[in-house]
């Protein structure tokens, strides 16, 4: 009797791993299949966008159920144990393989619904689309039938330090072709594909513990990182063929960089401010003024370097003129009257018409005609030619913009790393008890609302040459068309409050999709509400969080598994965050 029951006993976990194995065996068939799909005609005509009648050659939207299909196969081989794949997940597969097979599902399914509903009825599709929508059907029935093999990820095996650089920059590589993918898509079908593609894919990462890995590697080689982020992105322009796109990436830069400086103002100093878009309005109508264009009250015209200066001087007394009376205010009552602010200064810049009030910003018709900057003799509103490709206007305010930016990464990193900083943090964290601590809580928070006041009035001062015409209407608290208050306080919760690339990543987001889906433009305000209670359900810290923040919101997850709630890398990524 006891030997019996010791052989069924030893049996068990064999028999547990062959059905594992089975499963993993079939998704990975499942990945294959749903690959191979790819590779037929999923509709016969061509009226649906991306040309999917074409058998042996993936276009459109099958091109994305490819890479999902592949990703699927890969992570499923690294399930097996395969030789040289374990890399790939740190910290286990199953969570990972199966948000990759969602995601094939999610966009398979998707095309197909789409070209039945665009087209007038499942009538529509080829053989080859009902083979595809079945076969991605299969990699998540098995997936999902797998243990949980979720782990603590093992110290990495050192590499040469010419590798590690290596893998960096191969990262930021694969970075900048997915994000110029996105920003290049010409439908919204593909957006859309390409948002449910990417996204399951970025989480099936951070689950697996490959992002982990790849952060310890650039807090390793911290100055290397940075130098191939804005290398990566420097490289955007030249990767297109006109000024189509490059727009849409001119439009994030500026978006983003007035979001980084909403951050300082909401994510380190914890001021709720609703009213910062009056910010970037006043730098944006001061540099239209001193533009020199025929349309402005005062005849003048600065240089760009003055007209920068100008605009961030005069955004910086704005800030101090509206932050000195209201700073000693807190919470809800701070955020009344930023918006008050931001109100009267779309109120007022329109009643400067000469009418309603002495003649100075055209009132609603705004400062057209705006010219373009010359600097140094280097004119951005025509074409030059680097390196043998030309590059357009808005290329160049691309590079303009990409150097602001890294000047407003900087200001942030540092001042946040200072004892003005730390001050920030402590205000935030509790008034009452830092001010009691020796904090003057009242001049540091002016600091901070003056300081995000003159970055975003930097922005403005670019957006108003870049957009050629500033009127009342761009600066209001929520509308179809960002930036305003909104959006940019959406987008600093979303990306993660305290953080640099947080905002940066909030702000592309939240720009590109209403640019990218212009149906979603009038439900705006809607879809924020939507993504932000969703966002407070399933990750208060944002998409990117400080290690604070991820310990302070998930701490009894942090109880409950201490094994599980960090990865070896340091990167705060809990078992419920990840």
């Amino acid at each position: 009797m006891t030997t019996d029951t010791t052989q069924t006993a030893e049996t068990a976990p064999a028999n547990s791993n062959s059905r594992a194995n089975m499963f993993r065996w079939l998704t990975v068939a499942g990945g294959l299949a749903t690959t191979a799909s790819t590779f037929l005609a999923w509709t016969y005509t061509d009226e649906f966008p991306g040309d999917l009648t074409v058998y042996g050659y993936p276009g459109g939207l099958q091109v994305l159920t490819l890479v999902a299909g592949l990703l699927t196969t890969l992570y499923a081989l690294a399930a097996l144990d395969i030789k040289g794949l374990r890399w790939l997940a740190p910290t286990g597969t199953t969570k990972a393989l199966q948000l990759l097979a969602l995601g094939a599902l999610g966009t398979t399914w998707f095309t197909v619904i789409a070209i039945a509903v665009e087209l007038g009825g499942i009538v529509n599709l080829e053989p080859g689309g009902f083979v595809a929508a079945l076969v991605s059907v299969i990699p998540v029935a098995a997936a999902f039938q797998l243990p949980d093999d979720t782990r603590k990820a093992q110290r990495p095996k050192e590499l040469p330090s010419w590798a590690e650089i290596l893998i960096i920059v191969a990262a930021f590589a694969i970075g900048l072709f997915v994000v110029t993918y996105g920003i290049d898509t010409e439908y919204a079908e593909l957006f859309t594909g390409y948002m449910i593609t990417v996204g399951f894919a970025i989480a099936a990462l951070f689950k697996a513990g490959l992002m982990a890995r790849l952060s310890a590697l650039t807090t390793k080689y911290r100055s290397i990182a940075v130098a191939a982020a804005f290398v990566a992105a420097a490289a955007f322009p030249f990767t297109q063929n006109t000024d189509q796109f490059t727009l849409i990436a001119v439009n994030i830069l500026i978006f983003a960089t007035v979001a980084l400086g909403l951050n300082i103002v909401v994510g380190l100093a914890g001021l709720l401010d609703l009213g910062y878009v009056a910010f970037l309005g006043v730098g944006a109508y001061t540099a239209a003024l001193v533009s020199g264009t025929t349309a402005s009250a005062f005849d003048v015209q600065f240089p760009f370097w003055a007209s920068v200066l100008t605009g961030g001087a005069v955004s910086l007394i704005f800030g101090v003129v509206i932050g000195a009376p209201t700073l000693r205010l807190r919470g809800d009552y701070l955020a009344i009257v930023t918006l008050g602010f931001g109100e009267i200064f779309r109120i007022t810049v329109g009643n400067l018409d000469g009418v309603s009030g002495p003649q100075v910003t055209n009132g609603p018709n705004g400062v057209p005609n705006v010219p373009d900057l010359v600097f140094f003799g280097y004119d951005f509103g025509e074409a030059h030619t680097i390196a043998g490709i030309e590059l357009g206007s808005y290329a160049n305010y691309y590079l303009l913009m990409l150097l602001a930016m890294i000047l407003v990464v900087l200001v942030f990193s540092r001042a946040g790393s200072s004892r003005i900083g730390r001050a920030w943090v402590a205000i935030r964290e509790d008034e009452t008890a830092a001010t009691a601590m020796g904090i003057n809580g009242f001049r540091v928070k002016l600091i901070a609302f003056a300081l995000g006041a003159t970055l975003a009035g930097l922005a403005g001062t670019v957006q108003a040459h870049v957009q050629s015409t500033v009127v009342p209407e761009m600066y209001v608290f929520a509308g179809p068309v960002p930036p305003n208050s909104a959006f940019l306080l959406a987008a600093v919760i979303l990306g993660g409050m305290g953080t640099i690339s947080g905002p940066l990543i909030g702000a592309t987001l939240l720009y590109m999709i209403p640019a990218k889906l212009q149906f979603l433009q009038d439900y705006q305000l809607l879809g924020f509400g939507i993504a932000l209670i969703l966002l407070m359900r399933f990750r208060p810290e944002g998409l990117i969080a400080n290690r604070r923040a991820q310990l302070e919101y998930h701490e009894t997850d942090q109880l409950d598994v201490p094994d599980k709630g960090l990865t070896d890398s340091g990167v705060g990524i809990t078992k419920a965050g990840a």
